[in-house]
Parts: structure tokens; sequence; C-alpha cells
């Protein structure tokens, strides 16, 4: 792949033969002048130490980045979002509370 080809932003599927044993998706955060630096989302279980190792981040060179599907057994990272919602009151309100 070419730099004129990675956007931040974008899902890629790359490779790392020293750090990672299967190839993984990730979303790139950062441009370099010959890699770019991707938030790993999706990765084989058997590399899941290595990942948390690395912090769900990882720098690949452009050469080893394609445009990919996640493969089928394939594990999602985590994100960061919270949800919220409100909750009904369980017990009903006492004449004082109300």
């Amino acid at each position: 792949m070419k730099k004129a080809d990675v956007k931040v932003g974008a899902i890629l599927t790359g490779k790392s033969e020293e750090e990672l044993k299967k190839p993984f998706q990730g979303k790139v955060e950062k441009i370099y002048e010959n890699s770019a630096l991707l938030s790993i989302t999706s990765y084989d279980p058997i590399d899941e130490a290595s990942i948390s190792d690395l912090n769900h981040k990882i720098v690949v060179n452009f050469k080893n980045l394609k445009v990919g599907r996640v493969a089928k057994n394939s594990k999602v990272a985590s994100t960061n979002e919270v949800k919220v919602e409100k909750v009904k009151p369980t017990m009903p309100k006492t004449e004082e509370e109300k």
C-alpha cells in the first residue's frame, strides 16, 4: 500500500512478523513517512498477550498494510465507550420521600 492510499481513521488489515503471529485489523491514528500508527481493533486470539503488551497500538510499514476484512475467528478489541442508562427505582417511595 502507498502512503497516498492511507488516511487517518481508515480501517486496514496489517501484519507484523516481529510482534504478532497472525494478521490483525486496526484504525489509522497517525501517518509517518514510511509507516502508520494503528490502534488494533480486531485480532486473532493467539496474539492476545502480545496485543495487550502493545497496549492495542502498533506501527506498521505501508508495505504490510492492505484493505481487508476481519477473519471469522478474530477477537474484537474492547473500546472505551461507556453507556449510561437511567434505572427505574425498585422500591416505591414512602410518604416522607414524596
